[in-house]
């Protein structure tokens, strides 16, 4: 197969993967076309790989005894895209690490990298393909052969890995209350907050805004939800709270109010549509139990649909906008620190 050929193959796999992997963190029930082409990809990568390694073995080994800077990148970018594809697979057979972090997450962070390196590795390189190459039979073949065979070998991993969700997440303490996995996204970790002490405003584009005590709210709607988070784990349990359009209606949002926002203690916040926010939930309690602290207590969001990371934690105010808060995008990478 002709080299400029699999460079392009590479870096479009390479770009089609990072940004499936990407829009798949805000992804809802009806993406799961994103993932199934994020793995795809990802496995037909390792072809592709395989030709390019092929092909510069001699260069490499040349390279290597001259000490060539070129050549250390190009083992680096061969190292990481291993490792990205190597733990991404693993995740799916079962494999798991100690502590914190799950392969899945470290399999999202190698997949960065390898774009960044990639991009840079193939800058100064890289060729438009000839007319003849593409209009070659037997190469076009080949190119269509590597991605057939990429995608079956995906479906064959699909079909022999572990039970996981289309997300690529692994269940983890369903129905047994606070005893489900209990994350951060990036450095959120607040004191515990006295529940006796905290207050929920409702501001922003309301007739009145409001402030509530605890004793001045109904924690009595239930809800049934899946909560996914993004490092690779989903949970599903009985929650009970605050009905978000009950709180509203003792606001009142004004006319071409269109979204509300969840805040956090931290700083932190997300926001959903008006129409969804109303079916979504302030939870105080999951599975009959108060919520832990490490889980949101006093009250976090339950937004069934939505990723983990849009479930905001410690909430303390819910803001509506005519517009939705873009600046929500920065405020969720810094507010723990």
């Amino acid at each position: 197969m002709d080299a400029d050929v699999v460079d392009y193959s590479l870096l479009a796999g390479v770009g089609i993967a990072l940004a499936t992997g990407l829009v798949g963190l805000v992804s809802r029930p009806g993406d799961a076309w994103l993932f199934l082409l994020h793995g795809g990809v990802g496995v037909t990568l390792v072809g592709f790989l395989g030709v390019k390694l092929w092909r510069v073995r001699a260069r490499v080994r040349a390279g290597v005894r001259a000490r060539s800077g070129r050549v250390a990148v190009s083992i680096l970018l061969t190292l990481l895209a291993v490792a990205a594809l190597a733990t991404g697979i693993a995740w799916v057979f079962g494999a798991s690490l100690p502590g914190a972090f799950t392969l899945l997450f470290v399999h999202a962070v190698l997949g960065v990298a390898t774009t960044v390196v990639l991009v840079g590795h193939l800058r100064d390189r890289l060729r438009i393909p000839s007319r003849a190459s593409l209009r070659d039979r037997r190469q076009t073949l080949s190119w269509l052969g590597m991605v057939t065979l990429g995608a079956a070998a995906y479906r064959a991993t699909d079909v022999l890995g572990t039970a996981r969700r289309y997300t690529g997440s692994r269940e983890r303490g369903s129905d047994s209350g606070n005893d489900f996995p209990v994350t951060a996204w990036v450095a959120d970790d607040p004191d515990p907050l006295d529940p006796e002490a905290w207050t929920l405003s409702v501001t922003g584009a309301v007739e009145t805004e409001r402030e509530f005590e605890r004793g001045d709210l109904a924690f009595d709607t239930q809800q049934r939800a899946l909560l996914d988070c993004t490092s690779g784990w989903y949970s599903e349990h009985d929650w009970r709270g605050l009905s978000v359009g009950e709180l509203l209606d003792t606001a009142g949002p004004t006319d071409g109010a269109s979204w509300v926002q969840f805040r956090s203690v931290t700083g932190y916040r997300w926001s959903l549509p008006l129409d969804e926010a109303r079916d979504a939930l302030l939870a105080t309690h999951v599975d009959g139990e108060p919520l832990r602290h490490g889980h949101g207590r006093p009250m976090r969001l339950v937004a069934p649909g939505r990723r983990g990371f849009q479930w905001v934690k410690w909430v303390t105010e819910v803001r509506v906008w005519r517009r939705r808060d873009y600046s929500e995008w920065v405020a969720i990478q810094v507010s723990g620190l």
